[in-house]
């Protein structure tokens, strides 16, 4: 099952911070598992990695019962991506025609009904592709100020991913759940195999409920007694500071790095490189690999090439000035 060459990464219908889309292939080429068991994600979100790794069985779990919900629905096929398609067209002209003031309007109706379909459109066009709540449980991400954002073709991009997703999941033995990620890894098997993304100590902690030290210490002392595989997704480094979380709680474990650009989330040092980790149980893991570098982001490689022309050009002036 495990590892497996991924030539075209499966790209989920949810934004949110943190995503592994850019690291996929890294995760899928590093991990070692013969599939015969049960992949457990206690901490789904996107849920990215699971829609690449498209296992015949697996248990996922969030905390945010809206991730939850919309990946249940199109698993039983009562969300079908025409509905999704009609309702992005109609909500999207009155985005258009009525601006922010629509997005504020789809806000406070998804918080006091949770309809899936404006779970998507809030998901899609607010601030920087954020996943947030307060502590009431409420959608609090502000508008992206694009009130053109849901064209044909950004809306029929959507529709495919939904698409995608579902039939990646037909047929298969998913089970999904709305709770407290231990009782995840309650009645593991020796053949599963369990992949921890949780919310990054430091980083991502408003995602749904707050994550505390406490959290992360107790789910590196379960995982460390689990009677299968396991590998955990963590960040290690970036230009601001080392995790020592990952020392002081993840010993012993086999360690690969992805040098990684972040550009989904709140704040601007939210945004930028970072060294991944991927750590894994010793005996499930590969024969290294190569370690790549994941590209840039366009718009990041266009700012600088921006930034750098106006350099110039102020130099420029000045030298004419003298």
């Amino acid at each position: 099952m495990l590892p497996r060459p991924t030539k075209h990464v499966i790209v989920p219908p949810i934004k949110c911070q943190g995503i592994k889309t850019k690291l996929v292939k890294f995760i899928l080429n590093n991990i070692s598992w013969n599939g015969e068991g049960r992949w457990i994600e206690p901490f789904l979100g996107s849920g990215v990695v699971l829609f690449n790794v498209q296992p015949e069985r697996a248990l996922v779990n969030d905390i945010n019962p809206h991730i939850i919900r919309l990946y249940q629905i199109i698993y039983d096929g009562s969300l079908s991506s025409e509905e999704v398609r009609v309702y992005l067209l109609s909500e999207g002209k009155k985005l258009l025609s009525k601006g922010e003031e629509y997005y504020y309007f789809v806000r406070e109706r998804f918080n006091k009904i949770g309809n899936p379909l404006d779970f998507i459109f809030l998901n899609r066009s607010c601030f920087n592709g954020v996943m947030r709540f307060n502590s009431k449980g409420e959608f609090n991400v502000p508008f992206c100020r694009k009130p053109e954002r849901f064209r044909q073709a950004y809306v029929t991009k959507i529709v495919n991913q939904i698409s995608q997703i579902h039939k990646i999941m037909r047929g298969k033995d998913w089970e999904f759940r709305v709770g407290d990620w231990r009782e995840c890894l309650e009645n593991v098997k020796a053949d599963d195999f369990v992949y921890l993304d949780p919310p990054y100590l430091g980083r991502h902690t408003d995602y749904y409920q707050q994550w505390s030290e406490n959290d992360a210490a107790e789910l590196a002392r379960l995982a460390q007694n689990l009677p299968c595989g396991f590998a955990l997704s963590m960040w290690k480094e970036n230009k601001y500071r080392l995790n020592e979380h990952l020392s002081r709680y993840w010993n012993g474990l086999i360690e690969r790095t992805f040098n990684h650009f972040y550009y989904v989330g709140s704040t601007e040092n939210l945004r930028n490189a970072m060294e991944e980790a991927l750590l894994i149980k010793p005996g499930y893991e590969t024969l290294p690999v190569e370690t790549k570098t994941s590209a840039k982001p366009i718009q990041l490689a266009l700012a600088l090439h921006k930034q750098a022309d106006s350099r110039a050009l102020v130099a420029d002036v000045a030298s004419r000035r003298r």
